[in-house]
């Protein structure tokens, strides 16, 4: 597979170097190649702003320090090596010709980035497509190249595995967030797992897993959101929650598949082309 790593951190050194009126013009050419493979209604400035994304309508000197920072550590040359592993790693998976990555900075004050998501995160649901975002504080920017792991297995996956936004289940989603993280795991070592799947223990655990497992076969990714990244998000969404602790979905996920994984004797890697339903069912899970 061709990885095209655009260069968004000179992109984004240059634009925070404009006049404030100039950048929001900057920042629509930066993502244009992109927003065909985003297909949210509403101006790319505004999307971006409440996806946590740096603020192009105030002077933060924050930013460009961070920027800096992450060329100068090679944020992008790691994403690039890291993806080459994982692709190699997944070598008997069906994979794309090719695959386009954008990395965006990502806005300190904002609550749910930060406190919530753990500062960074990423998406690899669009074919052909991953996008990345984080604020690369010390705990963050080595891990910025893991990230694009797991949503680089969640796009080999339903590569492989059908992906239909109606029929999915909340089943479906769950594992695949447990999948991606075990196979970070593997492929990296648990340091590199991000925080997602440690954020819920205790009774919200044991709360979340039972309605999880409930409503495993709710199929529709209008519903199977909610139970992955919980009542803040959902909330966001404008949608109504449904009482999922923040970011549950990953712990349970995670769970799910080890058991799995267990049972079996199945690696993370060896899992990928398997349906949840299927995985389930052979690791006794379900």
């Amino acid at each position: 597979m061709e990885f095209i790593i655009h260069d968004t951190l000179t992109a984004m050194a240059g634009l925070l170097e404009k006049p404030l009126e100039e950048r929001p013009g900057a920042l629509r050419e930066m993502l244009a190649p992109m927003r065909s493979a985003l297909p949210v209604p509403g101006d790319i400035v505004d999307i971006h702003h409440k996806g946590g994304g740096f603020r192009v309508d105030a002077d933060d000197p924050r930013y460009l320090t961070a920027v800096r920072r992450m060329i100068e550590a090679d944020v992008l040359g790691q994403v690039r090596r890291e993806l080459e592993r994982a692709s190699d790693r997944l070598r008997e998976a069906k994979q794309a010709d090719s695959l386009q990555v954008m990395f965006v900075l990502g806005n300190p004050d904002d609550e749910h980035l930060m406190k919530i998501s753990g500062g960074y995160y990423g998406m690899g649901g669009s074919p052909g497509w991953l996008y990345l975002l984080a604020w690369p504080s010390e705990e963050v920017i080595g891990r910025i190249a893991h990230c694009a792991v797991h949503e680089f297995h969640h796009n080999v996956r339903f590569t492989n595995v059908e992906w239909n936004p109606v029929t999915v289940t909340v089943g479906e989603h769950v594992v695949a967030e447990g999948l991606a993280e075990a196979f970070v795991r593997e492929l990296s070592g648990p340091e590199a797992m991000g925080p997602w799947s440690s954020m819920v223990a205790g009774e919200d655990f044991d709360r979340a897993f039972e309605m999880i497992m409930a409503d495993f076969d709710l199929a529709g990714m209008q519903h199977t959101s909610a139970y992955v990244l919980g009542d803040t998000a959902v909330r966001n969404f404008g949608q109504e929650p449904r009482g999922i602790p923040d970011m549950a979905g990953y712990a349970v996920g995670l769970r799910l598949v080890d058991q799995a994984l267990s049972a079996t004797g199945l690696t993370a890697t060896e899992a990928t082309l398997l349906p949840a339903a299927e995985l389930m069912r052979r690791g006794g899970v379900r």
